[in-house]
């Protein structure tokens, strides 16, 4: 005779089968890197793109951000995406100009200075860069800008001998490339350490955006700020395209359309944000300069025109196409 299961064993059975159709229906769960601290505008726009997606899809996909590079470092995020250590990660692009100079084209000093021009040159040069992404396995999403790069110093510049010598900080090959340019001794040195290696004297010079400025409180180690705004350099957002591929169509979907918002989000924020912040380093004491002073336009125009011929020496005919038609009226 055929043996009935007890009524607990129906109750349990129909447990199981709940807590599975359950699990089948759990949301999808990721982790983003980002590199800058909960107050920086590029990790605000970040945190929105993440409240957008889990709104979109009514929770089926939850994204938690993990800001201030607690996860990775800038060098270590590209490759933590690309491996599946994490689903997705936010990096200045710029940093993967050793592996392809194609990276760095949005930090060749004095190609791009104002952020029509720094638009223009994201559009023209996006469809290389995801191109090279998407050979390694990676997706790009979307991308924030820095307001313009300019200078802080301890000392005041009046002409570009009074930077030789200078230990400068460097954050990518092209602003290590700069400050050799410009006679001083460039220095790696991330975000978080800086006013760490300016108070130990590793440092007395680096060129960077009114943002890491606010963010490190700049005028409590330096006193000059020269607004030469030498290019505008971008963070980029990428995700893991085998993970983006598992997820429902639905759900494909409302990422890109949240990284389409959050994009246009990031370029007009960056672009309001600057006078603000520029605005706060002199309320908080730092001697504003609106302009190089001295020979230091002059200086610098040919330091600019150095590294873009440089630049497309190591770029080659992917490089020339981008230039021609950034340069193209």
């Amino acid at each position: 005779m055929k043996a009935f299961p007890s009524r607990f064993g129906l109750a349990a059975l129909a447990c199981v089968l709940g807590l599975a159709s359950f699990a089948g229906q759990a949301a999808d769960r990721w982790n983003m890197t980002v590199e800058q601290p909960d107050g920086n505008h590029i990790t605000e726009v970040a945190r929105d793109f993440a409240r957008n997606v889990e709104s979109a899809t009514a929770g089926d996909l939850q994204i938690r951000l993990h800001s201030n590079s607690i996860l990775f470092k800038r060098p270590e995020v590209k490759r933590a995406v690309q491996t599946g250590q994490v689903q997705l990660g936010d990096v200045l692009m710029s940093v993967l100009g050793n592996e392809d100079p194609i990276f760095e084209v949005d930090s060749v000093p004095f190609l791009a200075r104002s952020f029509p021009q720094a638009r223009k040159l994201w559009e023209v040069s996006r469809p290389a860069i995801e191109a090279r992404l998407q050979k390694q396995g990676i997706r790009l999403l979307y991308a924030t800008p820095w307001p313009p790069q300019s200078i802080f110093t301890q000392k005041p510049i009046a002409s570009m001998a009074d930077f030789k010598g200078m230990k400068f900080r460097a954050y990518n090959p092209a602003t290590a490339r700069m400050a050799e340019l410009m006679g001083a001794v460039p220095t790696t040195i991330n975000t978080g350490e800086v006013p760490q290696a300016f108070s130990a004297g590793m440092i007395s010079g680096m060129l960077t955006s009114p943002a890491t400025g606010v963010d490190t409180q700049a005028w409590d180690f330096s006193t000059y700020y020269y607004d030469v705004r030498a290019f505008i350099p971008k963070n980029f957002v990428i995700v893991n395209a085998r993970a983006f591929a598992k997820l429902p169509q639905a759900s494909q979907q409302a990422v890109l359309d949240a990284a389409a918002k959050a994009e246009a989000q990031g370029w007009a924020l960056a672009e309001a944000r600057t006078s603000e912040l520029v605005k706060t380093l002199a309320d908080k004491g730092m001697k504003v300069s609106s302009e190089a002073p001295g020979d230091l336009d002059a200086g610098f125009g040919k330091i600019g025109q150095t590294m873009v011929d440089e630049w497309l020496d190591k770029a080659g005919p992917d490089g020339k196409a981008i230039v021609d038609a950034f340069r193209k009226p």
